[in-house]
């Protein structure tokens, strides 16, 4: 039987967050709209930084940090995650987009593809994740380039969207880097 020993901290070679910013980060934007739970937020930066993305966006009432909240998931990823605030959500994703960034949903609808067929040539990529309960508004929708979906094989179709954006955010990741 294999014997599996866990690392401790110090044997991880974490990065302190100078050396952080210093790396360079994967072509992926992740914008958070409208989301109403703050640990969700906090969840995402965390999972942000751990995916090593370029930045997050946050827009419309997605709360920003500090808040005790946010920072009770993040553990300390606000602070190592580039971020930034946009009360319009339509007005980022269209500089985005004249910057030469693919815009991709995180929604199902009729015309969704799975998140695994993406490409490396859809890179630079922004994520949009919208609402808990709502999902992404029509306007933001209406600006994405594509819309990628989990597949999902219960009765409920959602997950948590701290969850599905990692889930996407990994393998996008994934097919960045195998791509290289």
């Amino acid at each position: 039987m294999l014997e599996f020993r866990k690392l401790s901290g110090s044997e991880m070679n974490r990065l302190s967050i100078q050396q952080y910013a210093q790396v360079p980060k994967h072509p992926l934007f992740l914008m958070l709209h409208n989301i109403r739970s703050m640990w969700n937020v906090g969840s995402m930066f965390r999972t942000a930084d751990a995916a090593g993305i370029e930045k997050m966006i946050l827009s419309g009432y997605t709360a920003t940090p500090p808040r005790k909240e946010i920072d009770k998931t993040a553990l300390g990823a606000q602070e190592t995650v580039v971020w930034e605030y946009h009360p319009d959500p339509v007005e980022m994703l269209s500089q985005l987009k004249k910057d030469g960034v693919t815009i991709c949903g995180l929604e199902i609808t009729d015309r969704s593809r799975p998140y695994t067929t993406v490409n490396r040539g859809e890179f630079p990529m922004c994520l949009v994740v919208g609402n808990e309960v709502e999902g992404l508004e029509p306007d933001v929708l209406a600006l994405c380039d594509d819309v990628l979906e989990i597949p999902q094989y219960g009765t409920k179709h959602s997950l948590n969207v701290s969850v599905a954006a990692g889930i996407a955010l990994f393998e996008l990741v994934r097919v960045f880097r195998n791509q290289m």
